[in-house]
């Protein structure tokens, strides 16, 4: 997308690494909690970059942004995370402008996500955003961008059934243990951690499960309480976490912390228990495997899963991707113009200095010279030559790039590029 005026030094790049190549353990080490991405947009900031956007989620970390060559971002990853540039390399994906604004597009709209039509990537992505704007790391480029995306988004969600019945890892885990726990509305069930995929996770369980018999546990009691009293639930200190836990049948983890929060020492378990690790970095030790009454499921295991309903979801591809293809078109119309807009402003400039010398001229020569009338004339005046020139350089039997130099040429401008 070179042809496209984004800016004069930088390009559009996306960095960044996802399900398809990493795995859990790789993606973990370049996993950003809220902390470590403030940390890494104002790093950003002070390295001179001017717009940029991260996010980090369980299925894939990305930094979209303007910079003279992606080795900034991925440094900026880096240097931010557990990760290295060489475990990067293996692994990562790098796209830069047209290509790097379809692939937005793709993950914007849930084509991209692990559980075809998972729409929760949408609402990550406007977070972002917002934490970059607040920082006055979100210049109108990408901030149109990201409106774009979410607008493909919405009609995809309202005008195909890519998203029909309910798409996401939490949704998964809850028919994971449909299928394979025997008799689950008589079983205990813990769920400890309750953020943003608890909270799914729990609605799913009370919903599909019919089980009266859900914990709920978290480090934050407050939060767990908040969750439980919506849906009539136990709820238990972090202090009863071991107890609870052999009490158990179903362990469900999604606490997101950096570290793993369940380990074989911990459990002592008696009976079958099956653990649900839905969080990135892995939250359960990979110990816990070797517990004879335990088995482990990570959430890329259950992503796997496929159904009858995701198989549905696959016929309406060509829909999204048309309506992609629609909005993008747009986007890409509005970045054409950006084009002629620093000669536009230019050549305004250059008439409202002719007009300026002209009224002064007129103000030595007539006593009774008219100010308000006379300024009033020459802005309009102004205003309908620029806006000619704009209708001119839209039109598309018109060839831009010479109608610009053309204009440039004769009205001997200097313009300075949008950045």
């Amino acid at each position: 997308m070179d042809q496209y005026n984004i800016s004069k030094d930088n390009s559009f790049y996306v960095i960044g690494l996802s399900y398809k190549k990493a795995n859990a353990s790789i993606r973990g080490r370049f996993s950003l909690d809220a902390t470590s991405k403030l940390e890494l947009l104002n790093q950003a900031k002070m390295k001179g970059v001017k717009s940029l956007i991260v996010n980090s989620t369980c299925n894939r970390t990305e930094i979209y942004g303007l910079a003279q060559h992606p080795f900034q971002l991925i440094k900026l990853l880096c240097d931010n995370t557990a990760g290295t540039i060489d475990e990067f390399q293996e692994v990562a994906y790098i796209y830069k402008n047209t290509e790097a604004i379809s692939h937005m597009f793709r993950v914007g709209s849930g084509l991209d996500s692990q559980i075809l039509g998972d729409f929760e990537i949408i609402n990550q992505l406007k977070t972002s955003a917002i934490v970059s704007k607040r920082l006055d790391l979100l210049n109108n480029y990408l901030e149109r961008l990201v409106n774009a995306v979410i607008q493909a988004s919405k009609r995809i969600k309202t005008e195909t059934l890519i998203s029909s019945g309910a798409t996401s890892v939490s949704f998964a885990s809850v028919q994971y243990i449909l299928k394979h726990v025997t008799n689950i509305s008589d079983k205990n069930i813990l769920l400890f951690g309750t953020g943003k995929i608890g909270r799914n996770t729990c609605e799913n369980l009370v919903k599909h499960t019919k089980n009266e018999q859900i914990t709920l546990i978290n480090r934050t009691i407050g939060r767990a309480e908040r969750i439980a009293g919506k849906f009539n639930l136990v709820v238990k200190n972090y202090a009863n976490l071991q107890e609870e836990i052999t009490k158990s049948h179903v362990l469900i983890v999604a606490t997101g912390a950096q570290n793993p929060t369940i380990d074989k020492q911990i459990i002592h378990a008696k009976k079958p228990l099956l653990i649900l690790d839905l969080s990135i970095p892995k939250n359960v030790d990979d110990d816990v495997k070797k517990l004879k009454n335990v088995t482990l499921v990570h959430l890329d295991d259950l992503s796997q899963i496929t159904d009858e309903t995701l198989e549905k979801r696959k016929t309406h591809i060509p829909l999204a991707e048309a309506i992609i293809e629609d909005i993008k078109s747009e986007f890409f119309e509005w970045l054409e113009t950006r084009k002629f807009v620093p000669t536009i402003k230019a050549l305004k400039g250059k008439l409202q200095d002719f007009a300026t010398a002209e009224l002064n001229l007129q103000r030595k020569k007539n006593i009774n010279f008219n100010e308000e009338q006379a300024e009033l004339i020459s802005n309009n005046i102004i205003q309908k030559i620029t806006n000619h020139f704009a209708h001119h350089l839209k039109d598309d039997d018109i060839p831009t790039n010479e109608s610009l130099e053309l204009i440039k040429k004769v009205f001997q401008l200097e313009t300075l590029e949008n950045v």
